[in-house]
């Protein structure tokens, strides 16, 4: 199993975005969720298989993620 922690900024500490993330997180079968941060960005940890994790990544980047994402920061490990 392998994890990454992603630091998403923009528009993201409504409660769609980490409903919606939660819901992405389990529809790819992995372990993990989101919490906002004081700084007004969410971070997202997850855990499990490497293609659902970079899956996850470009979700979080593209167009359909809730929110207004402006950046993704991921730190795997």
């Amino acid at each position: 199993m392998d994890r990454i922690t992603a630091v998403v900024s923009g528009q993201v500490q409504g409660v769609g975005f980490r409903w919606g993330t939660r819901n992405k997180l389990a529809d790819l079968g992995l372990a993990g969720g989101a919490e906002n941060l004081d700084d007004g960005s969410v971070r997202v940890v997850a855990i499990g298989d490497v293609a659902a994790l970079d899956a996850l990544i470009a979700w979080l980047k593209g167009p359909t993620a809730p929110g207004r994402v402006r950046s993704v920061r991921v730190q795997r490990g």
